[in-house]
């Protein structure tokens, strides 16, 4: 079972934190909105106390159901795409979806079996490097040119494992997804997708997945953040994710 903690009370809100973090990155969004919310806040596989949990996205969708139940899912990143094999997968058990920084999937297979091969070089090099210097390395990258060190969360990552993180590597990461794009339609639940307004890239990804899912979901740019923009500007986010919940209520 999944590893997660319990904030709050109210409507179930389960929350999946984006590649090398853990639960613990949602607590600044959870405490700002714990009145009225209960929170789930989940340890995906291979993080944190799931580090020792081998998983696939499917896999991990199932995981995932087995700890937050019916809920309204909250993804990050990694934690989206679960979050979006879960509503696909569960739909029942989905009262409204969530999803920051969604990639659905690399429609072409040449591009996908590159970026396969990209996450496996990422994979080895975590297990040669290390947490700590893998880490670094991380939020180096141009991704997260925009996340400053305080709002980061670098010690929090470093509690992750070598093997847990080469696992979800190799196991859950973009290269090895299915693409999802076919599938968007099936969604009938409310959905949120959520960019930050620096992030041309997910932006761009963002806007068409909802148009692909429908006239039941919504596209909401963060303007002045990048990729982590739930992290980069939390007070923004939850106003965004507290108008969100409030229609699911009417």
């Amino acid at each position: 079972m999944l590893f997660a903690e319990e904030l709050g009370k109210g409507r179930p809100l389960v929350a999946v934190h984006g590649f090398t973090q853990t639960h613990r990155s949602w607590l600044p969004v959870a405490r700002r909105l714990e009145r009225g919310n209960h929170f789930t806040l989940v340890d995906a596989p291979g993080h944190g106390g799931s580090s020792d949990i081998r998983a696939d996205l499917w896999q991990g969708a199932d995981l995932l159901a087995g700890v937050g139940g019916r809920a309204c899912y909250v993804g990050y990143s990694m934690g989206a795409r679960l979050s979006l094999h879960l509503a696909l997968q569960h739909p029942d058990l989905v009262t409204g979806l969530v999803l920051i920084g969604v990639h659905p999937g690399i429609a072409d297979p040449v591009e996908r079996a590159s970026r396969h091969a990209d996450d496996d070089a990422l994979a080895r090099r975590v297990e040669a490097d290390g947490v700590s210097a893998f880490v670094d390395w991380w939020l180096q990258r141009p991704l997260f040119s925009t996340l400053s060190a305080s709002a980061a969360g670098r010690e929090e990552r470093l509690v992750n494992s070598a093997e847990g993180l080469a696992s979800s590597l190799r196991l859950a990461g973009t290269g090895s997804q299915e693409s999802l794009w076919d599938r968007l339609p099936e969604l009938a639940m409310p959905v949120l997708v959520v960019a930050g307004g620096l992030d041309a890239k997910f932006a761009d990804v963002g806007r068409r997945a909802a148009g692909a899912i429908g006239g039941n979901a919504e596209l909401v740019l963060i303007p002045g953040t990048g990729h982590a923009c739930h992290l980069e500007q939390p007070d923004a986010f939850c106003d965004v994710l507290a108008e969100f919940l409030a229609r699911l209520d009417n």
